[in-house]
């Protein structure tokens, strides 16, 4: 990967890092496709067991890069089009990805940085972080990461800031659902998220992916399609090599062997 996006693998760990501190993590159109390319590379790659997202310097993202945003102001509708499904991707592959997605959010969040805060699973935030949609202010919407932030912060919260575009704190980030915890400072968001992949180690591979994909589809099934589906699911993972060397893990009071593995790999 280039300068611009950092991937350190620590331990199962993948911890991609936005690194253009000079513009406020913006993305342009290289970052855009490599950190992409990297979520999608995480996917299949089974030496990653959980994705920690951040960015370098004193803020998260501060979304799209002002000369990024100059050089396609002569786009046609076309070429806009083609812009924005190429944006959509980035964030289909971070909120598809199948590991489980860790925010690491700091200093400021806006429009696009909003964006990727909604599509990871977990987010934490320092206290002092600040978010805003603030594509309305340049008479623009917040419309490519609409429907990731929706899933987070429902209609109410979103009819209020995407018009308003005012900047929101962390502790109402966290009151509509935007991030999951608060912390206090940025040595205590470090220990938050060492925390939360710790205890998502703890967990089979197989069985957190299958996690991950219930919460994020249940709730769309009709109740019949659930039953048979869900029915579906724990059969499967009761009778697979992970759901058995669980049982077996409990009953005999000694850890599973996905505890004792370092390359990230399946029991």
């Amino acid at each position: 990967m280039a300068d611009h996006l950092l991937v350190d693998n620590r331990g199962g760990v993948l911890h991609l890092t936005l690194n253009r501190p000079d513009v406020r993590n913006a993305f342009n159109e290289a970052l855009i496709s490599d950190l992409a390319a990297a979520f999608d590379a995480a996917a299949g790659d089974a030496a990653v067991r959980c994705v920690v997202l951040g960015g370098a310097g004193k803020m998260f993202c501060t979304g799209a890069d002002l000369a990024w945003m100059k050089s396609t102001a002569s786009f046609g509708e076309a070429e806009n089009a083609a812009d924005a499904r190429r944006l959509a991707g980035l964030f289909e592959a971070v909120d598809r990805c199948p590991k489980p997605v860790i925010g690491r959010i700091h200093g400021a969040a806006m429009g696009g940085g909003v964006g990727l805060v909604a599509c990871c699973d977990i987010p934490v935030a320092t206290a002092d972080t600040f978010f805003a949609f603030s594509e309305v202010r340049l008479g623009m919407a917040p419309a490519v990461i609409s429907p990731f932030v929706l899933r987070k912060i429902g209609v109410g919260a979103a009819r209020e800031l995407f018009v308003t575009g005012d900047r929101v704190d962390a502790a109402r980030a966290l009151a509509i659902g935007l991030v999951n915890h608060v912390v206090a400072d940025v040595a205590a968001l470090d220990a938050k998220v060492a925390a939360l992949a710790a205890s998502i180690l703890a967990g089979p591979p197989g069985a957190v992916a299958a996690c991950k994909q219930l919460a994020m589809t249940v709730g769309e099934l009709d109740r019949e399609t659930a039953a048979a589906e869900t029915a579906a699911l724990i059969a499967g993972l009761r009778a697979g090599v992970e759901g058995q060397e669980g049982m077996r893990a409990f009953l005999t009071r000694t850890p599973p062997a996905w505890t004792l593995r370092s390359d990230g790999g399946d029991a």
